[in-house]
């Protein structure tokens, strides 16, 4: 198991987005920039949230983005940039383990190219 944390982990970071088109043009916009090595949108489901003092009630489509830690804090930043909520979910979930040639590729997908 690992114990410390690297450049080279890959991260799960889970979102949302008020509606598809919306969704799929996060996830493209990540994908295409090679921030991320893939973009699952799941379909859509209800939440329900306290916000303000009211319990609000919004139908959302979820957002699991497989990415590495070198990238993570790029990704928050597209997601708040992108991201239409005054505070969108953005959760960063670190992996422990998997099928090392999925990491493998994920590692490939993101890795930070230098000019």
């Amino acid at each position: 198991m690992k114990t410390s944390e690297n450049d080279d982990d890959v991260v799960l970071i889970l979102s949302n987005a008020p509606d598809a088109p919306l969704a799929e043009r996060i996830a493209q916009l990540l994908v295409d920039g090679g921030l991320a090595a893939c973009v699952n949108m799941g379909a859509c489901m209800t939440s329900i949230y306290s916000w303000q003092g009211r319990v609000e009630r919004t139908e959302e489509v979820p957002l699991v983005i497989k990415t590495t830690r070198a990238r993570q804090d790029e990704v928050v930043q597209a997601l708040a940039k992108l991201h239409p909520y005054e505070v969108p979910e953005v959760l960063v979930v670190s992996t422990q383990d998997g099928l090392d040639s999925y990491l493998d590729w994920v590692r490939r997908q993101t890795r930070v190219q230098w000019h």
